[in-house]
């Protein structure tokens, strides 16, 4: 769970996807956590000023419908939590961007039948990462939809301190879902045995103020993608500081080019 920012709700882009679904259901303990709405937003891109009054109205209705179903599916989930929707003009990524500045953090599918996850893929899911003004999480599968085991929370540490709001964030989301933290030392294996005791140090001292969650540690990737490449290790979620955004197409992609080891597993993007 990435820090509150205020009472702003959390932000799940909805466009009749089975992976925005995925996205509003795994949204809810985070909007519950911070006792924050759940805002679920659909786009409507009129994508010049040619379009017919038809096809306008058919895209609002379009909107309409995804954001009832997403809400039939969060009633359905018993949860708490309080929603609100909202059908706005423009692109999906520049919609999302501007809702960032008044979002505890943006939520969205990673792929999708609709507009939406359509325009997620390559550059964009890369721009909504990297120009958020909040975290950005983007949801390949819903845990309760996944056939195997829930796998761990993966947080990359470099070999010095500069990133412990990455690690206290991965460490968060793993205590509120009840899940391990694998955290990875990502520098080059011929750096020394100083990285290995800094990465013990500081996860240890993670793991004092969260005695309730395991944390495993291994090191000696040069980074967090080779490292899910090369390994086995059921991981459902990597969390990443921004500056590592670029690493989203890597892990989530499409799924025609996805990490073979790890089909489905879900990036979030850390601010401070």
């Amino acid at each position: 769970m990435a820090t509150s920012n205020g009472n702003y709700p959390v932000v799940v882009g909805i466009d009749g996807s089975a992976a925005a679904l995925d996205a509003a259901l795994w949204a809810i303990d985070e909007a519950e956590a911070r006792d924050v709405p759940l805002r679920l937003v659909s786009s409507i891109d009129r994508g010049g000023s040619d379009a017919s009054g038809d096809e306008l109205r058919m895209s609002q209705e379009y909107a309409q419908t995804s954001l009832r179903s997403a809400r039939t599916a969060i009633d359905a989930a018993g949860r708490s939590v309080k929603v609100e929707s909202a059908v706005l003009e423009g692109s999906p990524g520049a919609n999302l961007i501007e809702e960032s500045r008044h979002a505890a953090m943006i939520c969205v599918g990673s792929s999708g039948i609709g507009r939406f996850a359509e325009s997620l893929f390559g550059s964009t899911a890369t721009s909504v990462a990297e120009n958020a003004h909040c975290p950005v999480a983007i949801i390949r599968r819903h845990p309760s939809r996944q056939s195997s085991g829930p796998g761990m929370i993966a947080v990359p540490v470099g070999a010095f301190d500069g990133d412990d709001h990455v690690i206290g964030t991965a460490v968060a989301e793993a205590a509120l879902r009840g899940r391990s933290v694998l955290a990875v030392g990502v520098w080059e294996r011929d750096f020394g045995d100083t990285p290995y005791d800094e990465l013990d140090r500081r996860t240890a001292r993670w793991q004092e103020r969260h005695p309730h969650v395991r944390i495993h540690v291994t090191a000696g990737a040069a980074g967090i993608s080779q490292f899910l490449a090369e390994h086995t290790e059921p991981v459902d979620m990597v969390v990443l500081p921004c500056a590592d955004a670029d690493e989203v197409a890597n892990i989530v992609g499409p799924h025609s080019r996805s990490l073979t080891r790890h089909p489905e597993c879900s990036v979030l993007i850390v601010r401070q």
